[in-house]
């Protein structure tokens, strides 16, 4: 699902334009991009460890930004050793909730198969020449 397509939901549901639906959803993205940026510089300030950003939406799940030290890589294509710094990631733990509700989502059915290719006696096959004519052999 696409940002386009959460605006346009959440649009029929409780009935505001799409227009301001969109400044609604879009405003709530940046203040949780906000709220982690400024949190984790905060915490980095104070020499914070551990989760450096998080934000907690109760059903939902848990933003966190955290960590990941410096270490020693391989290049896949040449086998190389190199060196990757030190980064920040955000994680996101879904909340029970969640959790839940797709853990007991019902076996997905099967994806439909594709149909068997034609047969040599399926009518539109191409057929082969019969006998001698214009084969290699003749």
């Amino acid at each position: 699902m696409t940002k386009k397509e959460i605006v346009k939901t959440i649009s029929d549901e409780i009935g505001l334009t799409q227009l301001k639906t969109k400044e609604i959803v879009q405003k709530t993205f940046d203040a949780i991009v906000d709220t982690l940026v400024e949190d984790t510089k905060a915490n980095l300030s104070k020499g914070g460890g551990g989760a450096l950003g998080r934000i907690e939406l109760r059903n939902f799940g848990v933003f966190e930004v955290k960590r990941r030290a410096a270490r020693k890589a391989r290049n896949p294509r040449t086998g190389e050793k190199v060196f990757v710094g030190e980064k920040f990631v955000v994680t996101f733990k879904p909340g029970k909730e969640m959790e839940e509700r797709v853990r007991n989502l019902e076996s997905a059915p099967e994806p439909p198969t594709s149909p068997a290719p034609p047969s040599q006696d399926s009518p539109g096959f191409p057929q082969q020449p019969q006998g001698g004519q214009g084969g290699y052999g003749s």
